[in-house]
């Protein structure tokens, strides 16, 4: 995403140029694209996440009993989450909005936005993927309990 907004921002920049309308429209495809793999992504994490977190808060529970109350809370934070991501289609356009009405053009809007961009990646690698993280282990080993064929085949 930060790639996508970094090359809109250049377009703009050279919007005199002959080629700057199709590497403008090829910024934001890359952009869009970007932002569906970042929602999948996203929506992928929780799931995994919930059954490390349940797993080491509850590992006196059957593994049953664990698999289920990790779908409970991934349900409940996926819904959250999903709430809070269509905020989205209110918030972007408004900060387009104020960036034209502030400062004439769309760039400090893309500017606030590549900046979010590079603090999501940062907190997700610190807290997430980084050696230490959260998902780092479940990333490189497989875990050492093996889920019932039923719970492995149903989709997250």
């Amino acid at each position: 995403m930060m790639i996508g907004v970094g090359g809109v921002l250049y377009f703009l920049g050279i919007k005199d140029q002959p080629h700057a309308f199709w590497g403008f429209f090829g910024m934001f495809l890359v952009l869009f694209f970007a932002t569906g793999v970042g929602n999948a992504s996203t929506f992928q994490m929780i799931p995994n996440i919930m059954r490390q977190e349940i797993d080491r808060l509850m590992p006196q529970v059957d593994l049953n009993a664990r698999i289920r109350q990790a779908e409970k809370e991934s349900a409940a934070i996926t819904g959250f989450t999903s709430a809070i991501a269509a905020f989205g289609a209110f918030f972007i356009p408004k900060a387009y909005g104020t960036s034209i009405g502030l400062t004439g053009g769309v760039e400090a809007a893309l500017w606030g936005f590549f900046i979010f961009y590079v603090s999501c990646v940062l907190i997700t690698w610190g807290f997430y993927t980084r050696r230490g993280g959260l998902l780092y282990d479940v990333e490189r080993h497989p875990p050492a309990t093996p889920m019932p064929p039923s719970v492995a085949a149903r989709p997250v």
